[in-house]
C-alpha cells in the first residue's frame, strides 16, 4: 500500500452485493433468449449487458442486441430484494470521509440502476460514473480515465477496486493501482472492504 490521491469502487459486487438480483435477471434472459445458463454464468458480472449479449448472440444485429441489452436491464431494474452494502463498505466510506480522500464509484450500469442499487444499499458517492458516459465500457480504460479526470486527480495516482476481471483488467489499462476482491489476482489482495479501510488509515 502506498497513499492514493482517490479511490475508484466498482459497484456490483464491490460496494453493492446484488449478486443474487444480477444472475437472476441474467438467468430469466438467457431462458427468454434461448441461451443456456452454463454459457452465460461466466460473463454475467462486470460487463455491460450489451457486451454480454453480443458475446452469447453474436447472431444478433445491432437493433435487436440493443433491444436484448434492455430487456435484460429492465429485468434489473425491477429487482431490487436482497440488495444491500458489501461487509466493510460502512466502514470504508467512513474511513474516506475522515481521510479526506475523493472517491468515486465507476460501474458497468447504467444511471437509472445505478441509482436504485446505490440507494437500496444507502450509498451516495460524490461522484458516480456510469456506462452511459464513457465511448467504450470495461474492460476497457475509459470509465476510470473519465473519473480521474473528473476528480483531477493522476490516474497513477488512484486505487480502483474491483471484484471481477473485466473491472480489474479496466483499472489496469488505465495505468491505476487495482485493489480485488474474491481472491482475484491484482497489486492488492483484499477479504472485505474493512481491510480496504485499515490500510488507507495506516498509510494516512
Amino acid at each position: 500500500m502506498r497513499r492514493f490521491a482517490a479511490v475508484l469502487l466498482d459497484m456490483d459486487g464491490t460496494l453493492v452485493d446484488s449478486d443474487a438480483a444480477v444472475e437472476r435477471a441474467w438467468i430469466t434472459w438467457a431462458g427468454e433468449a434461448g441461451v443456456g445458463v452454463d454459457d452465460i454464468r461466466p460473463r454475467m458480472h462486470g460487463n455491460p449487458a450489451l457486451t454480454t449479449i453480443r458475446a452469447v448472440r453474436p447472431d444478433l444485429d445491432a437493433p435487436a442486441a440493443e433491444r436484448a441489452a434492455l430487456r435484460q436491464m429492465e429485468l434489473q431494474y425491477a429487482d431490487l430484494h436482497d440488495v444491500v452494502p458489501t461487509p466493510g463498505t460502512d466502514d470504508l466510506v467512513t474511513a474516506l470521509r475522515e481521510l479526506g480522500l475523493p472517491w468515486a464509484v465507476v460501474t458497468s450500469a447504467d444511471k437509472q440502476l445505478a441509482a436504485a442499487r446505490l440507494g437500496a444499499a444507502g450509498i451516495a458517492p460524490p461522484l458516480l460514473v456510469t456506462v452511459e458516459e464513457t465511448p467504450r465500457g470495461k474492460p476497457h480504460p475509459d470509465p476510470y480515465l473519465v473519473a480521474a479526470a473528473r476528480l483531477g486527480v493522476d490516474p497513477a495516482a488512484c486505487l480502483v477496486v474491483e471484484d471481477s476481471q473485466p473491472g480489474i483488467d479496466a483499472g489496469h489499462a488505465a495505468g491505476c493501482t487495482v485493489a480485488a476482491l474474491r481472491g482475484l489476482d491484482a497489486d492488492i489482495r483484499l477479504d472485505s472492504l474493512a481491510d480496504l479501510a485499515r490500510l488507507l488509515r495506516a498509510e494516512a
